[in-house]
């Protein structure tokens, strides 16, 4: 899940991320009315997954229980154990949407390396309503990332209730939900993909390599 805001002041993320160069993690993200963003993470290690990126910007990192349900062909429910979050999702696709998959989906990695294409594909989003998305620039953590959603779905339909609070409904903003300055969907987006961030320290890679390599197992 990309991005998903509400129109009670509220947004969720979710990443999933079953591969990778240290073990598989999920989290979730969340984003109050006050601005004050968290991170979730089901996983190993804090440092290995979104937080080691984003951890910087963040109010609150911590562990939880994260659990990934399809009840149905596009509809997700994702449960969080503390704190308590019940969230379902419905994807869809426009008929412009649906072309621009089929297009972007056999296109190989290196077309994300030009910048005018990673422009291309930015200012595509913005027609799309997604607003001023930045598929690549530098992280909280100082990591120069590269985001590359192969496909993308619209969220207009879900459902959250976090830690009994019902979040409303999704919404399109008129500015980016921003964390650390790296600016999410203005709208609800569901996306399939990869992702890169180039290493910075080699040693502290192979170290935690290492440490993980029977996660990884």
């Amino acid at each position: 899940m990309f991005g998903l805001p509400f129109d009670s002041g509220h947004v969720l993320a979710l990443r999933v991320f079953p591969q990778n160069s240290f073990a598989p993690y999920v989290t979730v993200w969340h984003r109050d009315p006050a601005g004050r963003w968290s991170i979730y993470v089901d996983g190993p290690r804090v440092d290995i997954a979104c937080p080691r990126y984003y951890g910087k910007a963040c109010d609150h990192v911590g562990y939880a229980k994260i659990a990934l349900t399809w009840t149905g062909p596009s509809t997700l429910r994702v449960t969080v154990d503390e704190p308590q979050l019940e969230w379902t999702v419905t994807a869809s696709q426009s008929l412009t949407l649906r072309t621009l998959n089929a297009m972007a989906a056999p296109m190989p990695l290196w077309t994300w390396r030009p910048s005018w294409l990673l422009k291309m594909r930015e200012a595509l989003a913005r027609s799309l309503g997604m607003g001023r998305l930045e598929l690549a620039g530098e992280m909280p953590s100082g990591h120069f990332g590269i985001l590359m959603p192969q496909r993308m779905f619209y969220v207009n339909e879900s459902r959250a209730i976090l830690d009994g609070t019902d979040l409303g409904k999704p919404t399109r903003l008129p500015e980016n939900p921003e964390l650390g300055g790296v600016p999410l969907p203005a709208r609800g987006v569901m996306a399939i993909g990869q992702a890169m961030w180039p290493i910075t320290d080699r040693d502290e890679y192979e170290r935690t390599r290492a440490e993980t390599a029977v996660i990884r197992l």
